[in-house]
């Protein structure tokens, strides 16, 4: 098996997608599979190596971490010549992905794709909509020639088929249950930050418009006196909002910048709840995080969040913009110890489900079911 996976970044801190590339990086040697992997070159990209090809690129503008790549296509060419892959995977609707849809149709060679990026709430979102039927054509038109599109929500799955794509399938993300855990030292994190409060809530993500993060402030003014006044509030993440947020939060905040591996994971764990706000996610890889932590969520209601979070059972869910609901489950939750850390063991067991080993070796099923559907129809050519 010899795969081509094309996307737009190759990191482990821009979005979700980047994230899963980085991890397929570390699973597929484990499972003696050679790869070559075609990146656009962006801020904190791994270095490349000899399976790693970069190229120049700028940000897309209604999604920064999606980038539009400037590809040598002679030096793809001659790559993908010499490797000979026999899968190409693209995880990228823009200029790379083009490269990587020619090719594949060209050697008639089997092709896979992950749609991970919803554009289609951004375009709402920025009061945009009118490109819509725009993009729409244009994505049906890409994703017209693949054996297989996997998406990580069951909503994305049913907004893709009413658009009438085909072989449409789900493919859900992972959590390091290594990694995050919730036996850390809780007091560290309060040491580091200088938290006396006896609760710390918790938000990860980044700090841009269609996150919905300015709701963070306005769920912190309104709860109750009793409770905002017993809450301090950890932020960590960075963005174009991170200023304004900093200027209008409450004294009680922490904003922490971008934190990564053992530095999250300890903050997740010494939290008592996590609280995301997420309108416009397409899979919630933080939350899976802060399951895995022991620490339920309170989180709105949207398409990402109901694949991993189940009301009443490892967390609860607010109608979107509900301050209100927002309130009462955290203060349901702070109230109740006895139900805080039942909801955080059932957290921990539900997260202890979604490992990345189950993850990609479902995704090596579908490599083996295309592999194994190419060489019946050579046989039968």
């Amino acid at each position: 098996m010899r795969i081509a996976i094309f996307t737009d970044t190759f990191t482990t801190q821009a979005n979700g997608t980047a994230k899963i590339i980085n991890r397929l990086t570390d699973y597929l040697p484990k499972k003696d599979i050679s790869f070559q992997l075609f990146s656009a070159k962006g801020p904190f990209t791994n270095q490349a190596s000899h399976y790693v090809n970069q190229f120049p690129s700028v940000p897309f503008f209604l999604y920064p971490e999606c980038r539009f790549a400037a590809p040598n296509f002679i030096k793809i060419k001659r790559k993908l010549q010499d490797f000979q892959p026999n899968i190409i995977h693209i995880a990228t609707p823009l200029n790379l992905g083009l490269c990587g849809l020619y090719h594949a149709k060209s050697r008639k060679i089997p092709l896979i794709g992950s749609y991970d990026t919803n554009f289609k709430e951004y375009l709402t979102y920025y009061n945009i909509e009118q490109l819509s039927s725009v993009a729409w054509k244009y994505m049906r038109w890409f994703y017209r020639s693949f054996d297989k599109i996997l998406v990580p929500l069951q909503g994305v799955k049913q907004v893709l088929e009413e658009q009438k794509f085909q072989n449409v399938s789900l493919w859900t993300p992972g959590v390091d249950g290594a990694l995050f855990h919730p036996e850390y030292d809780r007091f560290d994190v309060r040491l580091k930050y200088n938290i006396k409060r006896p609760y710390i809530l918790t938000y990860v993500g980044c700090l841009r418009p269609e996150k919905n993060v300015s709701a963070l402030l306005e769920i912190a003014r309104h709860l109750p006196p009793h409770i905002k006044h017993q809450v301090h509030w950890i932020i960590a993440g960075d963005g174009p909002l991170k200023e304004t947020l900093q200027k209008d939060s409450l004294e009680h905040m922490t904003f922490t910048g971008l934190l990564r591996d053992q530095d999250l994971a300890k903050v997740y764990a010494a939290s008592d709840l996590f609280v995301s706000p997420f309108q416009t996610e397409t899979f919630e890889d933080v939350v899976l995080e802060s399951l895995a932590s022991g620490t339920p969520v309170i989180g709105a209601d949207s398409a990402g969040i109901q694949t991993v979070v189940t009301h009443g059972e490892n967390g609860y869910l607010c109608e979107t913009n509900s301050t209100e609901e927002f309130s009462n489950y955290i203060s349901l939750c702070l109230e109740h110890p006895d139900l805080r850390k039942k909801l955080g063991l059932q957290a921990r067991r539900y997260a202890l489900t979604q490992t990345w080993d189950r993850v990609f070796d479902r995704l090596l099923t579908y490599y083996t079911i295309l592999l194994e559907k190419e060489k019946m129809n050579i046989q039968f050519a």
